[in-house]
């Protein structure tokens, strides 16, 4: 897939209608992180999310288990979004396959070619450089410019 050109709505609206359970790489239990309202509305919507992030006693976020890494996780995975610098969604994409999930996802902003051919090669799909939030709810945010005023 050319990850430069826009992902078809109906690629990310598929991805986002067949996964259930999302691993949060980067979850922050901080309220005014991006991360954190992602993974609220995410779980609020009905995914089964699951916070990562390795920081020492950090064992909840919203009432959620963390995890301190995909393997340790101790059930099937369905996505890996990453909330993490570029340049770790490659480590990430090769713990993504390792734990057999089918969807890697990098947050806006989180771009890695390498990762993305790692990760589809291992047959993963891929999106980088969105957020699910957004693409959840975007069919309601379609102008509709065929309505008189």
């Amino acid at each position: 897939m050319d990850h430069t050109q826009p992902y078809s709505e109906s690629y990310l609206q598929g991805i986002l209608k067949s996964v259930k359970t999302i691993a949060m790489v980067g979850a922050s239990p901080d309220k005014t992180k991006f991360s954190y309202g992602v993974l609220r509305v995410l779980h609020e919507t009905g995914y089964d999310m699951i916070p990562v992030n390795p920081r020492p006693g950090l064992e909840e976020i919203r009432g959620i288990k963390v995890y301190p890494s995909l393997k340790s996780i101790d059930r099937p995975v369905d996505m890996v979004e990453v909330f993490r610098r570029p340049e770790d969604l490659l480590d990430v994409a090769k713990e993504a396959i390792e734990i057999g999930a089918k969807v890697l996802w990098g947050q806006i902003g989180v771009v890695n070619y390498e990762a993305a051919k790692l990760a589809e090669d291992a047959g993963l799909q891929v999106v980088m450089n969105h957020c699910p939030k957004i693409e959840l709810f975007r069919p309601f945010w379609k102008p509709k410019l065929h309505l008189e005023i």
